[in-house]
């Protein structure tokens, strides 16, 4: 299995805060963060909300018109597709002097996870039965990149890092996937884990406080929550656009999100505003957005 692509904004944890700091929210916005998305990334969302579902071929032209909606540039947009082709997600035709583009199976595979990801992400809480599973490895100092791949793809997994070697997860099910990646990385021999409920000695708010930093995971919900909450596209472009922007800032959280039980989130938990608002948003624009994109489809195809 090869490792998941996570951009480094996903996968990496930034170092927990003190869980007695109350410290405000930044009063920067995150929209330029937004606006510098990259047009590769913001592709892939656009394949997999309007090209995905369809199973049709879309003219360059098109591809490059909508992305261009979403502020990206003519050049960057054709760089996407041209990478992306590369990398084996999408495939050329040239029909006359025109090129349309379609997914591969690798790539509609690709979506196809990512949508299930991205849909269900939010929908429902966990119960929780209190058990943990604990995951023991460490790996020298001096295999730098090693310790950054497991990191990585431990985060991806929702296990959080209380003190150096030691991962935990309330999600014992995890356990298979925590084998399956110590043991591709060859870190097997030297791993341990463990089931069992928290015992008596220090408190659980510190341990999930070190583990995870919810603090800015809460900051960039509340961010989610105040970009789309007053958004009211009226029309087709603005529609796609807004649904567009919606579904691509959305796609970031799975990654980002440890999905804890409830009993271990801060009380009025931002991500459960934000999961019941991007649920509604995505149904509400759905049918503007999808008519237009079908609107565009026909008129290039009379091109």
């Amino acid at each position: 299995m090869a490792e998941p692509a996570i951009p480094v904004a996903f996968g990496q944890r930034a170092k927990p805060r003190d869980p007695r700091a109350a410290a405000p929210r930044p009063t920067v916005s995150r929209r330029r963060e937004v606006s510098h998305a990259s047009a590769r990334s913001l592709l892939m969302t656009v394949l997999g909300e309007y090209v995905l579902p369809r199973d049709r071929p879309v003219w360059t032209s098109m591809l490059v018109d909508v992305l261009g909606v979403l502020d990206v540039e003519e050049k960057s947009a054709r760089q996407a597709l041209a990478r992306s082709s590369a990398e084996g997600w999408l495939v050329s035709e040239r029909v006359g002097r025109r090129v349309r583009w379609s997914l591969t199976p690798p790539g509609r595979r690709l979506l196809t996870e990512g949508a299930e990801r991205i849909y269900e992400f939010g929908r429902a809480g966990l119960s929780w039965d209190g058990r943990w599973l604990m995951l023991i490895v460490s790996v020298p100092e001096a295999k730098r990149d090693l310790r950054h791949r497991l990191r990585t793809r431990l985060t991806w997994a929702g296990f959080g890092s209380p003190v150096a070697g030691v991962w935990v997860s309330p999600d014992p099910s995890r356990q298979r996937e925590a084998q399956q990646i110590v043991s591709e990385l060859g870190l097997d021999a030297q791993a341990m884990s463990f089931t069992a409920a928290y015992g008596e000695v220090g408190e659980v708010e510190s341990m999930v406080a070190r583990s995870w930093d919810l603090s800015e995971l809460t900051d960039r919900y509340e961010d989610f929550i105040d970009r789309f909450t007053g958004l009211r596209p009226v029309g087709g472009c603005p529609s796609l656009r807004a649904q567009t922007e919606l579904v691509h800032e959305w796609r970031r959280f799975p990654f980002l999100d440890p999905r804890l039980p409830a009993e271990l989130l801060p009380a009025e938990w931002s991500g459960a505003k934000a999961a019941e608002l991007f649920h509604r948003k995505h149904v509400d624009w759905r049918p503007a957005a999808q008519r237009h994109w079908d609107e565009l489809l026909q008129n290039e195809e009379k091109a």
